[in-house]
């Protein structure tokens, strides 16, 4: 709201009765809703507005992954995010939480249980961006992966060091210190068959060598899966 503006922060209890648009089944939720009489959105950026690194702010002015978050831990929790917008009108987004009321009722009991996944292996992670490194972790642990996170390639170091032994390692290249090459150098004369994974921004390129597959910001769930597809295939253990 560059302009200014009302902003209207409210929570309610709903009831949903049948399937709901975004896809919730029957039961009770807290609803968070958060309305503004701002700028609005068309239905492209609203349709994207959930995307990984997808941002309408400009470059430095945000990392795009505050609604891509809250949408991924609205989902984990199974509720649902809701968007309603429209240029000149302002946004209303609605946060629907299911409510826990203790064991569940007897007409539940129908529903199976979800059968853990098989993991991967271990993934360890380095980007000194907490809220980029939190959204690659969930995309690597929606693949399958245990993820092991660390804020600089130091700490990285450190875990590898103290006898962590992790099946890939997914870095980004400019992190602060030592650069994510680097990284991958001392980390596979410490793990000579460790799978290694360069995250970095078009213009990032200088200092990657060409024998380190890289894979470039921003990027989809579906992006990382063939990047590790790749590697997989290249380098069968």
């Amino acid at each position: 709201m560059p302009e200014g503006g009302t902003l209207t922060i409210a929570a309610s209890r709903e009831s949903v009765q049948r399937r709901h648009g975004s896809g919730l089944t029957r039961g009770d939720y807290v609803r968070l809703l958060v309305a503004d009489t701002g700028l609005g959105m068309d239905a492209e950026t609203v349709r994207r507005a959930v995307e990984p690194f997808f941002s309408t702010k400009g470059v430095g002015k945000g990392t795009g992954l505050g609604l891509s978050m809250v949408h991924g831990l609205a989902a984990q929790l199974g509720g649902a995010l809701d968007i309603d917008s429209r240029p000149g009108q302002g946004t209303t987004v609605a946060l629907w939480l299911p409510v826990s009321a203790g064991p569940q009722e007897a007409s539940d009991a129908s529903v199976a249980p979800v059968p853990p996944k098989k993991t991967r292996g271990l993934a360890l992670l380095v980007d000194d961006e907490d809220l980029v490194r939190m959204s690659t972790a969930d995309m690597l642990m929606d693949l399958g992966y245990e993820v092991l996170e660390a804020g600089s390639a130091e700490e990285a170091l450190r875990a590898l060091n103290e006898g962590t032994i992790p099946d890939l390692l997914v870095t980004d290249h400019l992190t602060a210190g030592m650069s994510g090459v680097d990284l991958a150098r001392r980390a596979r004369t410490l793990r000579p068959a460790l799978r290694v994974l360069i995250v970095s921004g078009y213009a990032d390129v200088e200092g990657i060598a060409v024998d380190l597959p890289r894979l470039t910001k921003p990027f989809r769930n579906a992006d990382l899966a063939a990047s590790l597809a790749g590697l997989l295939a290249a380098d069968p253990l």
